[in-house]
C-alpha cells in the first residue's frame, strides 16, 4: 500500500511544476473523488449499479445531472450532482442547498469570532483559498450562529450560586447613521463546584432598576433560586433589583473600583500616602478594625478630600460585606477583577472592531 502511494506521488510530482500547479492537482482529486461517492450513494438509493439489468422495471432509473458549484479549501470546483426520476435522490456528504464543505462556514465563523471584519474575511478567504465570499454570504453564514446564541442566552441554571460578579464592557455601535457606545453586562456565576460559568450577557441602553429587574428575573425564570453573594461595580439600581428577586443576597461593592474612583479627586503627590492608608481600612482582619482604621483615614484626610471621604460613607455597607466571611475566602469575594479578566480576554478578540452594525453582532 505504501509503495503505492509513493508510485503515485511521483508520478503526479512530474506534473506539477509550482505550488499552484499542487493546488490545482488537489482541486481536481478532491472534485473527482466527490464525484465518485455521488455515483456510490446513488448506486445505493437505487438499489442497483448504473447499466445494470437489475434495475429493468424497477420504477425509479437515473435521470441524468444537475450542476452545483461549491467551496472548498481547495478552491471553487464545480459538480454534477446525479438525479433519478422520482427526485428523491439527495447527496449525504454535501446536502441539497449546502455550497460549502471542508469546514469552511466553521473556519468562517472562527475567523468572525476571532475579531475579523466581513471584509477582513472576504480577502482572507480569497488570498488563500480562491474562494470569493461576497460580504452578504459571509453575513449570512455567520449569522447562523444566532439561534445557537439565543439558546446558550436561555439555558437552564444551577439552583444556587455562591457567588456572582457583575461588570460591564462597552463597544461602539452603529445605530440611526451614528455611531453610540453600548454597553455589554456580563453575570459571571461560581457554582458549589467552584468552576466558573458566564450565565449570561445582557446589553443595555442604561444602567436603572428596571433593567437589572429583568435581569435577575430572567436569572430565576432560568432555575436560580438563591444567590448567596453579588459582587458587583458601581452598577446603578442593581441593588435594588436583586434585593426584590433574591432578597437574601449579601451584595458586595467591589473595593478595588471604589479605590480606584478615590484616586480620581486626589493629586499624584498625595496618591501613595492616601493608598497606604486605605489599605489598612481593607485589609483589615475585622470589621471592628476596619470601622476604626477609616475613623483614622477620616481625620487626616476629610478636610483635603471630603468628597472621597463621602463616597466611602454612603457605601460603606456593600463595601464591607466581606468581613462577614472567612479570610481566605474575602480576596475572592471583595473585587470584580475576575470578571474583568474574561473581559479583558474579549477586548483581545474585539479590539479591531471600531464599529458593529447592530447589537446583536
Amino acid at each position: 500500500m505504501q509503495a503505492m502511494q509513493d508510485k503515485t506521488i511521483k508520478e503526479l510530482a512530474k506534473e506539477c511544476k509550482t505550488v499552484e500547479d499542487v493546488h490545482a492537482m488537489l482541486r481536481d482529486l478532491f472534485k473527482d473523488t466527490l464525484q465518485g461517492i455521488f455515483e456510490a450513494e446513488m448506486d445505493e438509493h437505487l438499489g442497483y449499479q448504473k447499466n445494470r439489468v437489475e434495475g429493468n422495471n424497477t420504477g425509479n432509473s437515473r435521470n441524468g445531472y444537475s450542476k452545483k458549484k461549491i467551496r472548498s479549501k481547495f478552491g471553487e470546483s464545480v459538480l454534477t450532482i446525479p438525479r433519478d426520476r422520482k427526485g428523491e435522490f439527495e447527496p449525504k456528504i454535501i446536502k441539497k442547498y449546502e455550497t460549502t464543505c471542508n469546514h469552511i462556514e466553521e473556519q468562517i465563523i472562527a475567523m468572525y469570532a476571532k475579531g475579523m471584519s466581513v471584509r477582513d474575511i472576504e480577502y482572507h478567504m480569497r488570498d488563500i483559498y480562491g474562494i470569493e465570499c461576497s460580504p452578504a454570504m459571509v453575513s449570512k453564514i455567520t449569522d447562523k450562529i444566532l439561534p445557537m446564541i439565543a439558546e446558550w442566552q436561555s439555558r437552564p441554571l444551577d439552583r444556587v450560586y455562591p457567588i456572582v460578579f457583575l461588570d460591564a464592557i462597552h463597544f461602539k455601535v452603529r445605530q440611526d447613521s451614528r455611531i453610540i457606545n453600548k454597553a455589554a453586562y456580563s453575570v459571571m456565576g461560581v457554582n458549589m463546584s467552584g468552576h466558573k460559568d458566564i450565565l449570561g450577557i445582557w446589553i443595555g441602553e442604561n444602567e436603572s432598576a428596571s433593567f437589572w429587574l429583568g435581569v435577575c428575573n430572567d436569572l430565576k425564570n432560568r432555575g436560580v433560586e438563591d444567590i448567596l453573594i453579588a459582587c458587583k461595580d458601581g452598577l446603578s439600581g442593581f441593588s435594588e433589583a436583586i434585593n426584590t428577586v433574591f432578597p437574601r443576597t449579601d451584595i458586595q461593592l467591589c473595593v478595588i473600583h471604589q479605590i480606584r474612583n478615590s484616586l480620581k479627586y486626589v493629586s499624584y503627590k498625595e496618591q501613595k500616602q492616601l493608598l497606604v492608608d486605605l489599605k489598612k481600612v481593607y485589609q483589615a482582619l475585622t470589621l471592628e478594625e476596619a470601622e476604626f482604621a477609616f475613623e483614622e483615614f477620616r481625620e487626616k484626610w476629610g478636610k483635603k478630600h471630603p468628597i472621597v471621604i463621602r463616597s466611602w460613607e454612603n457605601n460603606w455597607l456593600e463595601l464591607t460585606t466581606y468581613f462577614q466571611y472567612p479570610y481566605d475566602l474575602r480576596r475572592a469575594i471583595y473585587t470584580t477583577n475576575i470578571i474583568e479578566g474574561y473581559h479583558r480576554q474579549l477586548r483581545k478578540v474585539t479590539k479591531t472592531k471600531t464599529a458593529y452594525p447592530t447589537k446583536s453582532c
